[in-house]
């Protein structure tokens, strides 16, 4: 039997409603080489809030895949791409509603 971690809660699962049921796109992607960020948009109720997760692109025999396992080759442009994702948060984040 698995053990959730202090920091693992359980969910009710929610009713069905058109946007629990449509697959949720991020807001933007970025990409550097093989690495690729997702920037995902949260709205809340002290407004929009945003996510990001990160991911290393590869090919092999049977097409692409991704992965989120970074290697050291990866991690100066992981880091760029970081920034660059920060950078697109923060501008965002000063438009006018």
């Amino acid at each position: 039997m698995a053990t959730k971690s202090a920091t693992q809660t359980q969910q009710q699962p929610k009713a069905a409603t058109p946007a629990a049921t449509t697959p949720r796109k991020p807001v933007q992607e970025l990409r550097l080489g093989r690495l690729k960020a997702a920037i995902w948009e949260n709205p809340t109720d002290n407004g929009v809030r945003y996510n990001v997760t990160f991911a290393r692109l590869y090919k092999d025999e049977s097409g692409w895949h991704s992965n989120d396992s970074f290697g050291l080759d990866d991690l100066l442009g992981l880091a760029k791409l970081a920034d660059q994702t920060h950078t697109w948060i923060v501008q965002k984040q000063q438009e006018p509603e």
